[in-house]
Parts: C-alpha cells; structure tokens; sequence
C-alpha cells in the first residue's frame, strides 16, 4: 500500500492558514458540491465524523495500519472537502475535525513504518487546525515530531522539540505535560539521569494540572493509557541502565493496562520484556515476548519493532536457553514484517 505524500493520496498540502478548497477530493468519492453543501448545514454531520474518529481510534489499537489508514485518509478528504463549502462558522469546526484526522493518519502511517509520509500528514493537519483558529494542534505537532526524532535515537532533536513545546504559553497543559515526557525520554536516550527525573517530575505536575479537564475521544495525543507519566517512566529507566527498576515499574503499570488498547499493551510490553531480559530473567522475559508478538503480528507496528529488534539482541546472548531458541523463530518472523 503507498502511503507516500505526493499524488497518489489525491490530498494536496495546503499553505499555512489557507481554507482548503473542496475541488478533486469530493470528486474521488462521489461527493458534489451540492450534497457537501447539504451535509455541512447539518449538526448531525459533525457528529457523524466525530463518532466515527472515535470508533477509528479503537480500530487502530487491535488493527494493522494497512487496514485503517484507507477509510481514515477518505474521510479526511471528505471533511476537507465539505470544509471547503461551508459557512461560518461550521467551516472551522469541519476543518478542526479534518485537522484530527490527518493528525491520526500521520500516527498511523509512522506505525506503517513511513517516517516521511507521517511528517507531511502531520504538518498538513497543522495548516488545517490554523485555518480553523486552533493553534493547539502547531504545539502538539512537535511532540509528535520529536517522537520520530526520538525511534531514529536521535536525543538531541527529541530534546529540542519537546522543550520547545513546554515554553508554549498558549499550549493546554496536557500537551505540555506529554512534551515533559518526550523530553524525558530524550534525556534517558542520552544517558543524562538528573535531567531525565526532573522533567518526568515536571510532566507529572503539567499531567497532574490538565486530570480535571479529563480526555475524550478527540483528545490531542494517546488516550488509550490513563496513566502515561508512570508508563514513560518504566521506558527511561531502561535507557538510563536501570533494567530492574525498569521492569518493576513496568510491570505494574501493565497490570492496569485495558486489554482492549493492544497497541499500547505490545509498545509497552515490549519495552517490559526488554528490561526483563537485560535484567537476566531470561524465562520472565520470553514468557513475555510470547504475549508481545501475539499481539504485534495483529497490529503490525514499525514503532513496536524496535524494540522487539533490541529484546531480538538481547535474547540473542542467551543462545543456549531452551526458551530463547523456541522463541526466536517468532521475533525473526516479526522483525521481517511487511511494511505497508
């Protein structure tokens, strides 16, 4: 499947702050004019697209991005297109609505392995959200930029957008809080404790302050972990060599874990399985990547593999271990993936 941002996605980049026109991307699925001028009258549209975000959102913890991105990049044209005919001030909240989308088919297309293409559609959902008057979107695109930055290990970068973010007046203070732990993470991929457990006790107070105004579907950012601060704690510990406070942490933010948000429970139960094994509990650690690639051969996720790449090396100095050997057909079957 070509995910690549040019043509083929019939979905054009508009200039900052410009109000998208309706043109090919109503023609592609059969939507005229007229009835986009109909259907951006209606309230009951509104809440039609934002149902079936929500309902996108499930889909993408317990599927393969091969199969959410086609349904999800077509209703983001139809928005766009249905934006481009409304009246204010319906056209804002189409477009704001549009912005969600493509912000998700950028996380999702990253999941598909196309650093790239996940970039575009993010900066895409940015113009958007501008042109519909909402700037909270501009402060969420550099955490989810520095969360690429951070998978190709580069701390520096992570650092700096994520701190960028956090100096964001204007950014709500549960966008802050996640740049908090991005920037957490940043630190612990360096190797620098101190300033890693001073941001994760800055995020928890940023987190701490945004709990009242509560999560829903639309939220910016993860919703299927209630509990994020704890959860990046277990991922910096590792980075930081401390595996068996990594684990311990980890295993009991797992155990809180819905079932339901597999996603998360394979992203971060990788991350556990990894600090199990670095720990030296060889059986705990495969028992647990067992669990793992149940789960990862569903969702397919480039983001997962790598960490199943490094529990893999891992693993992999324990070749004489009865459960290491019966495991490792599974992780190499994993990491060769297809990617969409």
């Amino acid at each position: 499947m070509n995910l690549e941002p040019d043509g083929s996605t019939r979905f054009s980049p508009t200039r900052r702050g410009d109000v998208p026109t309706p043109g090919a991307a109503m023609l592609t699925f059969g939507l005229d004019q007229s009835r986009a001028f109909v259907a951006a009258s209606q309230e009951t549209t509104v809440a039609a697209f934002e149902a079936s975000f929500r309902q996108h959102r499930q889909f993408g913890q317990i599927m393969s991005p091969a199969v959410v991105l086609p349904a999800l990049i077509a209703q983001t044209h139809t928005l766009r297109g249905i934006a481009g005919v409304a009246r204010p001030p319906m056209r804002a909240r189409f477009l704001r609505l549009a912005s969600r989308y493509a912000e998700y088919v950028g996380w999702m297309t990253q999941e598909a392995g196309n650093d790239r293409a996940a970039m575009w559609w993010t900066d895409t959902a940015v113009d958007m959200a501008i042109a519909a008057g909402d700037v909270d979107l501009a402060a969420h695109s550099r955490v989810r930029h520095a969360l690429i930055a951070l998978y190709q290990e580069d701390a520096t970068q992570t650092i700096g957008l994520a701190h960028r973010t956090q100096t964001d007046t204007k950014a709500p203070a549960r966008i802050r809080g996640m740049a908090a732990l991005r920037e957490a993470q940043g630190h612990a991929l360096a190797g620098d404790e101190r300033r890693c457990r001073a941001t994760l006790d800055h995020a928890e107070q940023l987190l701490d302050a945004a709990s009242a105004d509560g999560t829903d579907g639309m939220a910016l950012g993860t919703t299927a972990v209630s509990a994020i601060g704890p959860m990046v704690t277990g991922w910096c510990l590792y980075d930081l060599g401390r595996p068996a406070q990594a684990a311990e942490t980890l295993d009991q933010e797992m155990a809180r874990l819905p079932g339901t948000a597999r996603r998360a429970r394979a992203r971060f139960g990788a991350r556990q399985a990894l600090a199990h094994a670095a720990a030296g509990e060889i059986d705990h650690a495969c028992a647990l990547s067992g669990d793992v690639l149940d789960i990862a051969e569903l969702v397919d996720s480039a983001t997962i593999r790598y960490d199943l790449r490094r529990l893999a090396r891992t693993l992999g100095r324990w070749q004489s271990h009865r459960m290491v050997r019966e495991l490792q057909p599974r992780l190499t079957m994993a990491l060769h993936a297809p990617v969409c």
